[in-house]
């Protein structure tokens, strides 16, 4: 994307090779810690969205429905969005010497981009930080002050650089929704159905973190360095 490579010439923002396939993914440094800056697309195979499992990994690739991972990796949305995962297959998605950010890692993010004017607002209370966190194009458009799909205050948008993209997902019973409305990744283990996920949409205002996401479902991966 253009977006990344300008985000590459910005200070703080470097990138790493994943040894497993060669991809090159840019990461920024944010209250020193380092996040990716792009969804994770490592993908050594793909699934029709029909299949799911809480035990087996499954990797999708939205709207892509076959078994051939060099056919998945020429389509737009992989070279975009990268690749949706089951948290069977995200546990273990992230190259060496990273990992998926757990609740406590997402939590001190936010909070740090709260409290250092990264609200749409200018304010340091409350969660208005999404536009400040999400790319400046693809998502669908909104009405609402302050939101992602929103131009207004252009100056906020992507101000963090984290480059948050409306990968939408692959939902229980196998369709694949809300691309390019919504972004969800995946964090920790709730229970065994369950997991933790940050979201937000083109009609938010900031991220929310939630636990009542199924492990079939297939999200988006964003890690962070050990």
């Amino acid at each position: 994307m253009k977006e990344i490579e300008f985000l590459k010439k910005l200070t703080g923002v470097s990138s790493f090779t994943d040894a497993r396939d060669g991809n090159v993914y840019s990461y920024i440094t944010i209250d020193m810690m380092e996040w990716m800056a792009e969804n994770l697309a490592y993908l050594p195979s793909v699934d029709s969205a029909a299949h799911e499992s809480y035990t087996d990994p499954h990797y999708y690739v939205y709207d892509y429905d076959g078994d051939s991972v060099e056919e998945a990796q020429a389509t737009e949305n992989y070279e975009t969005y990268g690749v949706l995962y089951n948290w069977a297959a995200a546990e273990n998605a992230c190259p060496s010497g990273w990992h998926l950010p757990d609740e406590t890692e997402w939590s001190a993010l936010i909070d740090y981009l709260i409290a250092n004017g990264y609200n749409y607002d200018g304010s340091t209370s409350g969660n208005y930080i999404a536009k400040s966190m999400a790319t400046s194009t693809g998502w669908s458009e909104s009405s609402t002050a302050g939101a992602v799909g929103n131009t207004d205050y252009p100056d906020k948008r992507n101000k963090s650089g984290f480059s948050a993209l409306p990968g939408g997902y692959r939902g229980t019973g196998g369709s694949f929704n809300n691309l390019p409305g919504w972004a969800s990744w995946w964090s920790s283990e709730y229970n065994t159905e369950r997991a933790y996920a940050v979201f937000f949409g083109s009609s938010y205002t900031g991220p929310n973190y939630g636990r009542n996401w199924n492990k079939l479902q297939g999200m988006s991966v964003r890690c962070v360095r050990d």
